[in-house]
């Protein structure tokens, strides 16, 4: 098991037809936000790429909500990961194109990762469960 500070970075799985998406939006963030872009393109490099009949149960997709814990503050957040144009904090709708949108795409349920937040700080985001569009239910929770 590692330890909080270490570098956790669990298996990404994402869905052939976002894949190509966020291929593209990390690109065109490349000018603007190369930090977010650089971590978007990190996470898609290394993804196990599916088609949507064969993503494994529980896998954070775009629209997807999801429910994490921050473990160094204990908060617990529910937000929908969205595209950017989609992107509303009050509803708690949070972009793909933010360092906690392009951490938890493709991570599941169990799954715990560093996020560096826009203060600065390093934070372990554990995912607590996941409920994907269309699902009806939630896929999975956290063992």
């Amino acid at each position: 098991m590692n330890l909080p500070g270490q570098d956790i970075r669990p298996p990404v799985h994402l869905i052939d037809s976002e894949y190509d998406a966020l291929n593209a939006l990390a690109y065109a963030l490349g000018h603007k936000h190369p930090e977010v872009s650089g971590l978007l393109l990190g996470e898609l490099d290394r993804a196990q790429v599916h088609d949507l009949a064969e993503l494994p149960d529980g896998v954070i997709t775009m629209n997807a909500h999801v429910e994490f814990i921050d473990e160094r503050s204990g908060t617990q957040s529910k937000v929908q990961l969205v595209y950017p144009h989609q992107a509303d904090i009050a509803f708690g709708r949070i972009s793909i194109a933010t360092p906690v949108g392009a951490s938890l795409i493709g991570l599941s349920a169990g799954d715990a990762i560093m996020c560096r937040y826009h203060d600065g700080q390093q934070r372990l985001l554990r995912i607590v469960s996941v409920e994907r569009p269309g699902a009806g239910q939630r896929d999975a929770d956290a063992r």
